[in-house]
């Protein structure tokens, strides 16, 4: 990496905790690489050799059995992935591909076990990740088991809203078939909630939504704090 990337890489939240050296020692032999969209950067099943980390771009965590493939998670700059399987030398148990062009950090899995046992700051950074990535999974998991697949999406509308100023007017961040699968649902299906969210005045036009009551949508999809939003 150029010695400008060096100190961008450096700034990456999930490192500021860790010491200099170790820094210095994860990265020296990392690589900063950009992805054209569509591209897959792991398999699921391969051993971890790298541990990633989106720096600009989005991210799809997925997961492929027989003929059905779902999406598991979105990511987006500042996140890595796949810690676990990092850390514990295990293979990955989903795969990833770039919806959109990104640049992405690959540091070698070797040298990420390595700052893990040596430097504290680290091993608690890596432990708060492990941690969020576990509570995350308990409220998608209540998120699927206990909500219908509309509740599911208009709470899906209304967070999204808020992560982009409330303004109640947003476009999608990626396809709407990558969405679909997200939410726990077929194309199909995520088309027919669409259109029974136009008595909760919510319009849909190509890849821009707008939502027009959100007292309205609020009451369909009662959200919950151990469920919806990224707090702890």
């Amino acid at each position: 990496m150029r010695s400008q990337d060096l100190e961008e890489m450096r700034r990456i939240p999930f490192l500021r905790s860790v010491e200099p050296g170790q820094v210095e020692a994860m990265l020296r032999g990392a690589f900063l690489q950009r992805f054209p969209a569509h591209v897959e950067l792991i398999h699921t099943g391969e051993p971890a050799d790298f541990l990633h980390v989106v720096v600009e771009g989005t991210v799809e965590m997925f997961s492929v059995h027989r003929d059905r493939e779902t999406t598991l998670g979105v990511s987006g700059p500042g996140d890595s992935f796949i810690l676990a399987a990092v850390l514990f030398d295990r293979p990955y148990l989903q795969s990833a591909r770039a919806l959109v062009a990104s640049r992405i950090l690959m540091v070698p899995a070797d040298a990420v076990r390595q700052a893990f046992a040596a430097d504290g700051g680290f091993a608690r950074a890596v432990a708060e990740n492990l941690a969020l990535a576990y509570r995350g999974v308990i409220k998608e998991l209540k998120n699927q088991k206990l909500r219908s697949g509309l509740e599911r999406l208009a709470n899906w509308l209304l967070t999204h809203d808020a992560e982009n100023g409330s303004t109640g007017h947003f476009d999608f961040p990626f396809d709407k078939k990558v969405l679909a699968a997200r939410l726990g649902m077929a194309p199909e299906v995520l088309s027919r909630s669409f259109a029974a969210l136009g008595a909760y005045h919510v319009v849909v036009h190509g890849p821009s939504v707008v939502i027009q009551d959100v007292a309205a949508l609020h009451k369909l999809a009662h959200p919950c704090s151990t469920i919806d939003g990224t707090s702890l």
